[in-house]
């Protein structure tokens, strides 16, 4: 996924580049992968090595379950040859805030408040459980909140 090192300098100047920033909440049914994903995408970018970087709670990590929401920022620089960048963008680096929800229905109200505070919502779904009730859920409340789900 990082195609250079990068360090705190970089992650300030794209900071100051509003149209280089993109805000997605991971949503997903319970047990659907949404952490692991999250999990994979920090170990590649370097920050952490931890097997459950974004369950950091004493509770979250006992239960297996993610309780609240976890955000981290990363970089991301799209290849040359990536044709075409967004329009109204400043060159090709990009930093992506994600923010990890819970998918258990007992805390849709993380799943809607990370929803409030990002441009659009990353869908993921078991490849062998398909599309279950809380899929539908986190979906509807994007929806609601005017989110762009892919």
């Amino acid at each position: 996924m990082v195609s250079k090192k990068f360090d705190v300098e970089d992650i300030q100047l794209l900071m100051s580049k509003h149209n280089n920033i993109r805000n997605l909440t991971v949503i997903a049914h319970v047990d659907h992968g949404k952490s692991t994903l999250t999990d994979t995408l920090v170990r590649m970018a370097g920050i952490s090595s931890k097997e459950r970087f974004t369950d950091a709670t004493k509770e979250e990590q006992d239960r297996g379950i993610s309780i609240e929401s976890t955000g981290v920022s990363l970089y991301f620089e799209l290849p040359e040859d990536a044709h075409p960048l967004p329009s109204n963008s400043d060159g090709s680096a990009f930093l992506l805030n994600l923010i990890d929800s819970p998918g258990h229905v007992d805390f849709s109200s993380e799943v809607t408040a990370a929803l409030r505070l990002t441009d659009g919502a990353l869908v993921v779904v078991d490849v062998i459980e398909g599309v279950c009730v809380q899929t539908e859920t986190v979906l509807r409340q994007a929806l609601s909140e005017g989110i762009k789900p892919v």
